[in-house]
């Protein structure tokens, strides 16, 4: 039993006895605490005696002497963050070489280097650090030409981090990175043209990519007109020379040659539907009389003492 309560006592006194015993410790300066990236600055009678910016706990006697123990009572004791911070500053104007009013965007990085000028050298170093960024930006960039100011952004951020940083050591800032994000008009007016005349350029080129397209069409087209007009007239030459070679072939045999132009003037009497009278031609027979034959006949007579035969020929 004696055992239980003795060790309940324990716990108690360590759970109340041990914070205290900080406490009262801390309060004497004896030790301190620094976390992870921040930074104690300790002053005495306005004056700053020592800077722990390493994590961990410290011991205060071995680092001030016996100042540390004067801390409590006369000094203070100052925390500074030591992380990476950034910002953005919107629309900074500046001016073209040709006179257009242009805005600059700019976002940097910076990181408390000294928390001892960070604290005492400058009342509001985030503030004066923005401010100098923002008159370094126009004093570097403005009068530049319009077309470089619009290219060549990383050596815009250079020309600003290399005003900026001297400064900015001064009041305990390391800078970091400096870029310039956006370049643009802050004429309204102006912007309105320049969309117009982007707007003609467009229609201009699409107007000229149209009318090529057609020229080329037009060239295809008649090129193939050409070349179809040159075969058709080589096929309609061949033609000739055909028919030409085949009654080279027939005037070889001239009882042949006679036949077929006998039948062809009869096959013209034929098909032009007049009337028609045949003579008797002697021994040598005709091809027309077996032809009419075939048709209808109208008439018979004798015609000069030889018999004949009147047809009258009809598309019936």
């Amino acid at each position: 039993m004696n055992f239980f309560i003795s060790a309940l006592l324990a716990f108690f006194g360590c759970l109340i006895g041990v914070p205290i015993a900080f406490a009262v410790a801390r309060a004497f300066g004896l030790y301190v605490a620094v976390d992870e990236r921040k930074a104690k600055v300790f002053s005495l009678f306005g004056e700053v005696i020592g800077t722990i910016d390493e994590p961990g706990l410290h011991l205060l006697w071995t680092k001030l002497g016996i100042k540390a123990a004067l801390i409590p009572i006369f000094g203070k004791v100052y925390t500074v963050d030591l992380r990476l911070d950034q910002q953005y500053l919107r629309s900074q104007a500046v001016n073209s070489e040709e006179g257009a009013p242009m805005g600059i965007g700019i976002w940097y990085e910076m990181a408390v280097k000294d928390p001892a000028s960070f604290l005492f050298k400058n009342a509001d170093p985030r503030g004066s650090l923005e401010a100098n960024v923002s008159n370094a930006a126009v004093r570097a960039l403005s009068n530049m030409k319009l077309d470089a100011m619009l290219e060549t952004r990383h050596v815009m951020s250079q020309a600003v981090r290399k005003e900026v940083q001297p400064r900015a050591e001064e009041w305990g800032y390391q800078l970091g990175s400096v870029y310039i994000r956006k370049v643009h008009f802050r004429d309204l007016a102006m912007i309105r043209q320049i969309e117009e005349k982007v707007v003609n350029r467009l229609r201009q080129v699409t107007s000229a990519i149209k009318q090529d397209g057609s020229n080329q069409v037009n060239i295809i087209k008649s090129t193939a007109d050409r070349q179809a007009a040159t075969e058709f007239a080589r096929a309609a030459a061949q033609r000739p020379l055909i028919v030409g070679q085949a009654l080279t072939r027939i005037a070889a045999d001239a009882e042949v040659m006679e036949s077929m132009f006998e039948l062809l003037e009869t096959q013209k009497l034929l098909e032009s539907g007049a009337q028609v009278t045949l003579l008797p031609s002697g021994e040598k027979s005709s091809l027309l009389t077996p032809l009419l034959a075939a048709s209808s006949v109208h008439e018979v007579k004798t015609v000069t003492g030889a018999p004949a035969v009147r047809r009258k020929l009809h598309d019936e």
